[in-house]
């Protein structure tokens, strides 16, 4: 640790930023303990932004129908008062226990977090891109290999190709369009894209304006060249064997969840899934707390609203552990002055 930033010092670190992290960020928040949280993913929401944005959940209590951005937007707001500290875009890579009885948390990112509690919200794992087995292209990432449009990423002059066909690829087309690009190609291994209808017709109007164009084929080699990406060699349904230029390159196909380094933590596990007491959904380690999809207990439903109950009582649980000789009294939102203060109401 010498050569590294000093670990960031906090009372409570959630990893993941789904629904149940962020109501878990509110119920830390009510018992004043404020919380850093990591994702892998580049934006808060977990599943429910990155699987089913916009489509409809009806089972959330008071919200007879919602989208899962909706839901996320009301959480945010919901969890705005206790100004959770955002680390997104990292995996977490190492976990250990110190000699005072912390936890050192290391990301992906080389971020290093000493926590007294924490709550492991990931759901089914941490959701990452899915990449192109082509093991040649990790050495790019970063420079010209990209799984989001990089923000910063000046596309002028250059040729940039897309793969995949769904909204985020076509919009990182039109965005490489918009910037300038010398040429935009989208490359997809089928015909049809799965895009909206509105983004699709722009796309389409770009495509026959010759700013871009689409190559119904799969990546099946690479053109390098001095430690450079300079192409792609394509392969079409009828066998045909396609040379692309190429110097930006950016990857949408999809993401999928991740376990990642938890299962060597040393914590007590079942099916993939951390057992909890459900008194206070402890793990099988003192001051860490499973909540959401990721634990397994006598009953367990795989349902928002149980990840609600559950980081309820974690945060109850996580005074408790922290606060040992103070009483943990339940107070409640509708007549509780300290409550109030809290929530600036």
């Amino acid at each position: 640790m010498s050569s590294s930033p000093s670990p960031i010092e906090t009372e409570a670190l959630v990893i993941g930023a789904g629904p149940v992290g962020l109501f878990q960020v509110f119920q830390l928040g009510l018992q004043e303990i404020h919380a850093h949280v990591v994702d892998a993913l580049p934006f808060v929401g977990g599943q429910c932004k990155a699987l089913y944005a916009d489509k409809p959940i009806y089972d959330i209590p008071g919200l007879p129908r919602c989208t899962g951005n909706e839901l996320i937007e009301r959480l945010e707001q919901q969890a705005s008062p206790f100004k959770p500290t955002l680390h997104l875009q990292q995996l977490i890579s190492s976990l250990k226990q110190q000699a005072d009885g912390r936890w050192l948390v290391g990301t992906s990112n080389s971020t290093h977090f000493l926590t007294r509690t924490l709550f492991i919200a990931a759901g089914v794992g941490a959701f990452t891109p899915r990449k192109l087995v082509l093991p040649e292209l990790d050495a790019f990432e970063g420079s010209q290999v990209f799984y989001t449009y990089p923000s910063y990423q000046d596309a002028e002059g250059q040729h940039v190709v897309v793969i995949g066909g769904d909204d985020d690829a076509l919009q990182s087309a039109m965005t490489a369009l918009k910037q300038g690009a010398a040429m935009v190609s989208l490359v997809h291994r089928r015909a049809s894209l799965d895009a909206s209808a509105e983004l699709q017709e722009a796309f389409n109007q770009a495509r026959h304006a010759g700013k871009l164009h689409v190559e119904v084929a799969q990546v099946q080699g690479l053109d390098i060249k001095k430690s450079r990406l300079y192409g792609l060699k394509l392969g079409s349904p009828q066998g045909a064997t396609i040379d692309l230029a190429c110097d930006l390159l950016v990857v949408h196909l999809g993401l999928s969840p991740q376990l990642g380094p938890l299962s060597d933590w040393g914590l007590d596990m079942s099916r993939k899934q951390l057992t909890v007491n459900t008194e206070n959904f402890s793990t099988s380690a003192p001051g860490i707390f499973a909540v959401g999809d990721i634990n397994t207990y006598p009953g367990k439903r795989k349902l928002i609203v149980s990840g609600f109950h559950e980081a309820t009582l974690a945060a109850f649980g996580a005074a408790a552990y922290l606060r040992p000789d103070q009483k943990i009294p339940l107070e409640y939102t509708t007549a509780s002055p300290r409550l109030h203060r809290l929530l600036g109401v």
